[in-house]
This record gives C-alpha cells, structure tokens and sequence, in this order.
C-alpha cells in the first residue's frame, strides 16, 4: 500500500492505544491527515501519558473521543487495534470506502505489579505500535 493520506484508529475506549498510535503517525509521517477514536469514550490514562512523554510526545491534553463524536469520515485508511473495534469499523466499511488494516494490540490497563512493571507493559504497547507506524509511513 502506498502511504496513506488520512489515517483513523481506532480501539476501545480511545485512552490508550488509539491515541498513542496517533501521536507516533504524526511524528513519523507530519503531513498526514491523523486521528483516533473509540468505540466508547474513555478516560484519558495516566501511564499512557508517562510513556509517550518518555518518548517526546505530549499526549496529556488530548480527550478520548468516540466514532460516533467524529465529525470526519474521510479516511483512506481505518488500522484498529481491538477486536470489538475492528469487528465495528468492518461493519461500517460496508457502507463507506477505505481500506481496514487489523493490528492486534493487547491493552495494558490491566498490567499488575509495581509502578515500573505496569510501565514497562505500556512502554511494549507504545513500543510495538511505533514499530508499525514506522512500517506503515516507511518510504518503499
């Protein structure tokens, strides 16, 4: 697939993977079109914002938003990161006209144990996705 011009993500509650997702695709490709949904409104996490400012990336301002709160429905290119999300987002590319891309990501907001280890489970979440987004926006 060529770099796509507009991207949406989509997972759950729009807290942490969707939103985390987003913010690396506007570092790894600033001219394209960005945003992230859920599927409900959630609230935003505070060790999702830990780690993507460990990363440069300030994402503590943001406010989870749901499909149904997103106005724009422009997309060529729909990548969600839920199962419930992508099962939702293929209903809805029956009707509309972009491409779905799965990316199987695990939630970390159940993460147990010490401060560090609930950390360290959203920093392979953050770490995972930047390495897709890389692939997604890599130049061929």
């Amino acid at each position: 697939m060529l770099s796509p011009t507009a991207v949406l993500f989509v997972c759950r509650h729009n807290a942490i993977r969707s939103p985390m997702a987003a913010a690396l695709a506007r570092r790894a490709a600033p001219t394209t079109y960005i945003r992230s949904a859920g599927l409900e409104t959630g609230q935003a996490d505070p060790f999702a914002v830990a780690v993507m400012a460990e990363s440069g990336l300030d994402i503590s301002k943001r406010k989870p938003r749901s499909l149904e709160e997103l106005h724009d429905t422009s997309f060529d290119l729909v990548v969600t990161l839920a199962p419930e999300a992508h099962h939702h987002v293929l209903e809805m590319a029956r009707t509309q006209s972009f491409e779905v891309v799965y990316w199987p990501t695990l939630d970390p907001s159940g993460a147990t144990g010490s401060r560090e280890q609930i950390m360290d489970s959203y920093r392979s979440v953050r770490d995972a996705l930047n390495r897709q987004v890389n692939e997604l926006f890599a130049n061929p």
